[in-house]
């Protein structure tokens, strides 16, 4: 079963129990002084998950609105033989931020399936664009990809990106997560040659309960990479959290600095950096996709955090960086406040993008 498919069944099913409530409301009206009603264990977990839910659709609400009404507009005017709608149709994805891949992948499915007759009014044109970008999240990003903590001692995460797309305040976010699970963290300032960017770790540091291990601006990373490691053993912490600098303008002295850094990560402990994030700033669309094909021609890059996902309307650079890298979206960035670094759901993302595009096909 297809993403799709497991969605739609998830909202027909949905619809199906709705009166559910009504009954059991009605139910325990009924007096009963013998019997004790046993308290339901997995409620809980199933209101997280509910909630989880409404804060992708939430944080994705400005993309969602923003591809449905265009996508709603351009098939008021579907024509299965007409050259030009299938052209509006590819403008519309690229300028989402499908990707080429992706965008012609799409139409390509649209075109023949107009031309074994499965497509012959909008409605069946909307189910097959839909269907197919839904599905290909579930394949370009599937759920499997885990987060590589390191079940025997310190993790070790390794972050990677420009300067401005959230870089410093990710590390942050992850630090007070990992800290609300009881565990100890340390945050290693690598980035030494962007002013401020070592006072501004310091100032999370405080924020949120981490210690922070430094130089002075225009020290050198890997010396920080190394005393970071001795801290955090010392301090028997669980988790250091690796800031880096994203000079892009000399992908040479990047390459040699992450390089360096790697070298003296896997030298103290063997099978680390246990997961090398790149961060990328979702509102910048095909800018984003560029700076992971050159990171990812730099280091190897485990996963991709994208940032200030509630602030674009072009949710589509999920399937982009799939399509066209391999690089599995791990982390999602869907507000400003501490709790809003989500990990990467491709069904609850594509509900958040295509609810109801996806319910007017049901």
């Amino acid at each position: 079963m297809g993403l799709f498919d497991k969605i739609k069944s998830a909202f027909t099913n949905t619809d199906k129990t709705e009166t559910k409530p009504e009954v059991e409301q009605i139910e325990q009206k009924a007096p009963s002084e013998t019997i004790e009603q046993p308290v339901s264990q997995p409620v809980e977990p199933e209101r997280a998950e509910q909630k989880e839910t409404e804060q992708y659709e939430k944080g994705l609400q400005k993309s969602r609105r923003s591809f449905t009404r265009r996508l709603n507009e351009l098939l008021a005017n579907f024509r299965y033989e007409d050259e030009e709608f299938f052209e509006e149709l590819e403008d519309l994805l690229i300028e989402s931020d499908v990707g080429f891949e992706a965008t012609m992948y799409i139409s390509e499915t649209l075109r023949h399936e107009s031309k074994v007759q499965n497509v012959r009014s909008m409605a069946d044109a909307e189910r097959v664009i839909v269907q197919t970008m839904v599905d290909l999240y579930g394949e370009t990003n599937p759920d499997h990809h885990v987060f590589n903590d390191n079940p025997n001692g310190l993790t070790v995460v390794l972050f990677v990106g420009v300067n401005g797309v959230g870089k410093t305040t990710t590390i942050a976010k992850m630090a007070h997560q990992y800290i609300d699970q009881g565990k100890k963290v340390v945050m290693a300032a690598g980035d030494t040659f962007r002013a401020g960017a070592i006072e501004q770790l310091h100032v999370w540091g405080e924020r949120v309960g981490a210690q922070v291990v430094s130089t002075k601006q225009g020290g050198d990373p890997a010396a920080v990479v190394y005393d970071g490691i001795a801290q955090a053993r010392e301090h028997g912490a669980d988790v250091l959290l690796i800031d880096t600098a994203g000079r892009l303008q000399n992908k040479k002295n990047l390459m040699n600095e992450l390089e360096k850094m790697k070298r003296v990560i896997s030298r103290e402990i063997p099978d680390a950096p246990h997961e090398t994030l790149l961060v990328l700033d979702a509102t910048t669309g095909q800018n984003a996709l560029n700076q992971a094909k050159i990171f990812k021609e730099t280091t190897d890059v485990t996963g991709i955090v994208l940032t200030k996902m509630d602030g674009t309307a072009k949710g589509g650079i999920v399937i982009a960086i799939g399509k066209e890298l391999n690089i599995p979206v791990k982390f999602v960035g869907l507000g400003e406040t501490m709790n809003d670094l989500h990990v990467f759901d491709s069904e609850k993302f594509a509900i958040g993008l295509f609810k109801e595009l996806i319910q007017q096909t049901t």
